[in-house]
């Protein structure tokens, strides 16, 4: 009886084991955050609740086109979400390049560990056209899901 007990219990405790490590996976590589702005109008709107991870290796590498939240302060709070327009080693067209990019200087290219971005609306959206390409670093991650949409109007 006791052997039969025991058994049981190391089943019980692996299954455990294996929650626990997915309950901490599913924690350190996904976050929620929630859309506050109109620069990615008419993608998302305020209120949006958005899924990010930085598991790359489980939903494909940043690519042109990929909507990133990025880090821009120390709290919670201080991300802003944008579309990357170009990756490195890219160049921009003369249209989004950098404001402070004088065009004497021929064309404006991505620097390596880097990421253009720009807001879906772009007559609003403060990126990349004012602050350069972004440190791959301060990437929070790639939005995977929409879950849900908020109940305010």
């Amino acid at each position: 009886m006791a052997t039969r007990k025991s058994k049981i219990f190391t089943g019980f405790g692996v299954a455990l084991l294996a929650v626990l490590g997915f309950a901490i996976f599913f924690f350190m590589s996904f976050k929620t955050v929630i859309v506050n702005g109109h620069s990615m109008d008419p993608t998302f709107h305020t209120g949006n609740r958005l899924l990010v991870s930085n598991a790359y290796w489980l939903v494909s590498p940043l690519k042109d086109k990929d909507v990133v939240v990025i880090k821009t302060g120390q709290g919670p709070g201080d991300y802003i979400i944008k579309r990357i327009y170009k990756m490195a080693g890219e160049t921009v067209d003369f249209y989004n390049v950098p404001e402070d990019w004088s065009l004497a200087r021929g064309t404006y290219v991505v620097p390596e560990g880097h990421v253009y971005v720009l807001g879906d609306n772009r007559e609003v959206s403060q990126d990349s056209r004012a602050f350069g390409a972004v440190d791959m670093n301060k990437i929070i991650g790639k939005v995977v899901v929409r879950p849900g949409v908020s109940s305010q109007p």
